[in-house]
């Protein structure tokens, strides 16, 4: 017997093993094997069997098998080799993007010792090991002080030899001694079980309806739930979940944001029990292994997750909801595959005949433009749930009030200020968004316009005032001795520019000195306990400002959160990049949507430079379909997505002369193009230089009305670059493939 056997490298190429007589009856397509790939023991994957085999030179024998049974469904292979075809990439490297980091399926959760004081125990021979185990009393007292039983592990001991301590108490009558499993402690990221008594609205009842038929005939159905923010989605999502349930199959939510995890996963364990489990990045490797063992073995029946979740081997599968679905954090950017969780969740759902539920309050333009081309089943949910208003909005116009107040760059208009004070006043809760972190994210000479730029990346450094360093956003780069004086002309002149979440929460602690304020960003958000334990505090009201990036922006809910201000609603509406409008539309709608959720009227003032921008003023009227007909038009106009289909081919490398020769190549290897087929480049990228390689890019573009399914795009790119003998680019540079990129920059 003979096995192909793909590994996870940049190469197309599958290599040919022999199957040792031994592990002839034990290997299956998908199995995972050891084999010898140059001079390495390597781990890969079987992707076919055969009984014969073309290859004439001397041919190596697997090693060995690295489990015991299969660790993905028949279904989960299936998207494996599809997402390999679609997104042009091998499938050594889709299986490795698919299956969590070094998963061991032979792991088992560590047993600890336990004590427990016995109910009946003697003053006069506690007295008497007091004087004469003093040590041995010590131990005692801690065990008696805990409720329950007490790990030995975590006492405070005088005594390095505890468990030694513990069994002569034992011997003495004081306590018992027990050894059970330790499982992974994944609870730090979730809510206590959030209980709502639910009574749903007309429109949820018949949102829920439709859903329901969908469940019922068990057939692929995708559906775009299309709610203005606090409209009950969840609710619908949960009721889905029950009747899926109900029929014996498995469900599986994607939220986009780990920091929305904690309470929507609240809110499913409070009705579904310890079925729930959560999976994201943030989860320790054991936990990984210990979740992913016990899905396989049917425990969990719903897994609540960040992007990697749609990948979990959930057997019978019935339903797939992917909440705020325009979020671009669904699409992987920083390895191939460059999937997008959206759409490999509508083909999971096609492959296991399972209905998928898209929710947004601000879908993306494509779901969008899906619904009306009749391809998605639309729902609509035009009101707030539980009869809340939608809040009023204020638009603050900073030039003009600069103008009036003759105080040029602070941070805070007089409103915002007013408006935060008084909900302070009346115990009330306010939310802020700035969506740029960091003190200050320029530092810049103002004789020469000289800036501090990173040495690795195109892009400017960012002081951290509270670490005192200058740091790079993308590769961490960090410089630890701030200049004080220009690096070109020598003037001691340097200021620092703009303003990052730190210098709002500096000014805040200024204006508002007794008054409890957290920042939520990537900088403070190092762990998925820092974001729950800062969410569950603000959901406790023990809070009253919570300041941050994007991260708190959307699928929130705080129904004593009655105010939310915008710093500064024109970050990145500049940006070349044709998606840049449709992005600061759902953060600033998206951002108004977390006020006045609950019976309390909510305010939002949004403050911005460009107050006529159609962007901004649709966005602080509410009006997305004003907006969406705006950017549909002149997608159109411009051949841009939903319109066309889109692949990005970027060329990455150290020397710059030989990424723009490469890159020629490439656009030579191209050649004239079918009919329906154009490009844009090649050219640099936006971001020029990113940890330090040179960036090019050549975008290709297929119209939709003369390629449908985008089939004659692929299959022109795919004839080029899986051709490995025919595209050779010299130079020590990679190629990268991106489908259907959310970004040109």
């Amino acid at each position: 017997m003979f096995a192909e056997v793909a590994f996870p490298i940049s190469s197309f190429q599958s290599f040919t093993y022999r199957i040792p007589r031994n592990l002839t009856n034990s290997i299956q397509i998908g199995s995972r094997v050891i084999a010898i790939l140059g001079k390495r023991s390597v781990q890969g994957v079987i992707i076919s069997l055969n009984t014969q085999s073309n290859y004439k030179g001397d041919m190596k024998s697997i090693s060995s098998l690295v489990d015991d049974n299969p660790v993905l469904t028949a279904e989960l292979w299936e998207l494996i080799l599809w997402m390999s075809n679609y997104y042009v990439a091998p499938i050594g490297q889709v299986m490795k993007t698919v299956m969590p980091n070094r998963l061991s399926m032979q792991y088992s959760p560590p047993k600890n010792w336990y004590a427990k004081p016995t109910n009946v125990l003697n003053e006069i021979d506690i007295e008497v090991l007091m004087k004469r185990g003093p040590k041995q009393y010590e131990i005692l007292k801690e065990i008696r002080k805990t409720t329950g039983i007490c790990r030995i592990a975590s006492l405070k001991s005088p005594s390095s030899n505890l468990l030694s301590i513990c069994r002569i108490l034992e011997g003495k009558g004081f306590i018992k001694l027990y050894k059970q499993t330790s499982l992974p402690d994944v609870t730090g990221f979730s809510f206590d079980p959030i209980h709502k008594e639910i009574i749903f609205n007309q429109d949820q009842v018949k949102a829920i309806n439709k859903i329901s038929l969908a469940l019922n005939k068990k057939k692929y159905v995708p559906f775009l739930i299309h709610g203005v923010t606090s409209s009950g989605k969840t609710e619908i999502y949960i009721e889905s979940v029950r009747q899926v349930i109900a029929q014996g199959r498995t469900a599986i939510i994607l939220l986009p944001e780990i920091s929305l995890t904690p309470q929507i996963a609240g809110r499913f364990k409070a009705v579904f029990g310890d079925t729930v489990a959560l999976w994201h990045s943030k989860l320790s490797q054991s936990a990984r292994a210990w979740i992913w063992k016990r899905i396989c073995a049917g425990y969990f029946k719903v897994v609540i997750g960040a992007r990697s979740a749609i990948f979990t081997p959930l057997k019978d599968l019935g339903l797939i909801v992917v909440d705020e679905e325009q979020e671009n954090s669904y699409k992987q950017d920083s390895r191939d595959p460059r999937y997008h969780a959206r759409d490999v969740s509508l083909m999971r759902g096609k492959i296991h005949n399972a209905v998928v539920v898209l929710g947004s309050a601000t879908p993306s333009l494509e779901s969008y433009y899906n619904h009306i081309q009749g391809k998605f089943k639309y729902i609509h949910l035009p009101k707030r749930y539980g009869g809340a208003k939608y809040p009023s909005v204020h638009i603050v116009d900073l030039i003009k009030e600069s103008e009036e107040t003759k105080i040029y760059g602070s941070l805070f208009s007089k409103i915002l200020l007013d408006k935060i004070a008084d909900r302070i006043e009346k115990k009330e809760q306010v939310i802020l968004l700035h969506n740029r972190r960091g003190f200050a994210p320029v530092l810049r000479c103002m004789d020469c316009g000289e800036v501090e730029m990173c040495p690795n990346c195109n892009v400017t450094l960012t002081y951290h005032r509270k670490e005192s360093y200058l740091r790079c956003h993308f590769c961490n780069h960090i410089e630890k001795q701030i200049p004080s004086s220009c690096k070109e002309c020598q003037s001691v002149n340097v200021q620092l520019a703009g303003a990052g979440t730190q210098k709002v929460e500096y000014q805040l602690n200024q204006q508002f000195p007794n008054t409890s304020i957290e920042r939520l960003d990537l900088d403070t958000a190092k762990s998925g306990v820092n974001i729950t334990n800062v969410l569950q505090k603000f959901f406790d009201r023990k809070i009253d400002i919570l300041l941050g990036t994007q991260m708190i922006a959307k699928g929130l809910d705080f129904a004593n959160a009655t105010l939310v201000g915008i710093i500064n609603g024109d970050t990145g509406l500049y940006i070349p990049d044709f998606r840049a409008g449709e992005r600061v539309f759902q953060l600033i709608y998206q951002s108004a949507g977390r006020s006045g959720r609950g019976h309390i009227p909510g305010e939002v003032i949004v403050q911005t430079y460009n107050p006529q921008n159609p962007v901004i003023q649709c966005a602080t009227q509410l009006n997305l379909r004003k907006y969406y007909d705006i950017c549909l038009n002149e997608r159109k106009a411009l051949d841009y997505p939903p319109f066309s289909w889109m692949i990005r081919l970027e060329i990455s490398g150290k020397n710059k002369n030989a990424v723009e020769r490469a890159t020629e190549i490439l656009k030579k290897k191209l050649g004239n193009p079918p009919k329906g087929i154009g490009f844009l480049g090649p050219a640099f990228c936006y971001r020029e230089k990113l940890y330090n390689q040179y960036r090019m890019q050549i975008v290709i573009k297929s119209q939709k009305r003369k390629d449908p399914n985008g089939y004659k795009l692929h299959q022109y790119c795919k004839n080029i670059i899986n051709n490995r003998d025919s595209l050779k680019l010299k130079g020590n540079v990679r190629l990268i493939v991106d489908v259907n990129p959310v970004s040109l920059l």
